[in-house]
């Protein structure tokens, strides 16, 4: 005969307090603006493991997809970090030139797509898309390198630990570019390169007008967007 089970009726309570508060956070709504929906969450995770931080996010990811906003995947590491962090709210696009037009023409839906970063430097595009901005790397802990970019039309704003990235042309050796912009007092890493084009990331939040990018290496070049670090 099967036996049943004891009740574990704390286990059971803090189950219930969990979907509790989730059905009590989607009927609040989205928060509002890309840079608070970064700062909110460091307050919520301060102090934890790396496990309950993991959890934590997962949890929050998939409310934020509850709320409708149009997700694209483009790329099969893309595809694994979305999943990750929002669930199966993504849908999968293979071309990133396509995933661009989508986010620019879902704009009243506030639609983003998740980009893997490749040889293809389709990043250099955003150049030319200046509606079109980084909002999120991920991995985007600051022990992390990132590997996708998050892409919307909403302009990201300083949230107090922030990854900015930086489009040359200049023909110099990497090492060179990293070079200049320090003299300029930036810290800068290489990222990304191909057709001519190179990524950078720079340390903090620094606006596209920034002075210390004055002068600095290459004749095309530019701020495409900047994305939080936990």
């Amino acid at each position: 005969m099967l036996t049943e089970l004891p009740a574990d009726e704390p286990r059971l309570s803090l189950d219930r307090a969990v979907a509790d508060a989730a059905s009590a956070r989607l009927a609040a709504g989205p928060r509002g603006p890309v840079d608070g929906d970064a700062i909110a969450p460091r307050s919520v995770l301060q102090g934890a493991s790396l496990s309950e931080k993991a959890a934590v996010r997962a949890v929050l990811g998939r409310l934020e997809a509850a709320n409708g906003r149009p997700l694209i995947a483009c790329g099969s590491l893309s595809s694994v970090l979305a999943a990750d962090r929002w669930g199966l709210a993504a849908r999968p696009m293979a071309e990133a030139d396509q995933a661009l037009i989508a986010v620019r023409d879902g704009a009243a839906q506030k639609a983003r797509a998740l980009i893997d970063l490749s040889a293809r430097p389709w990043w250099g595009r955003l150049l030319a898309l200046p509606m079109l901005k980084v909002i999120a790397a991920l991995p985007d802990d600051a022990a992390g390198t990132p590997r996708a970019l998050l892409v919307g039309t909403e302009a990201p704003g300083p949230t107090g630990d922030d990854r900015t990235f930086w489009v040359t042309d200049s023909a110099w050796p990497d090492a060179r570019i990293v070079e200049a912009l320090g003299q300029a007092g930036l810290a800068a890493e290489f990222l990304s390169g191909g057709g001519g084009l190179k990524l950078f990331v720079l340390t903090g939040y620094v606006q596209a007008e920034d002075v210390r990018l004055d002068g600095a290496p290459g004749g095309l070049t530019g701020v495409i967007g900047a994305a939080p670090v936990f």
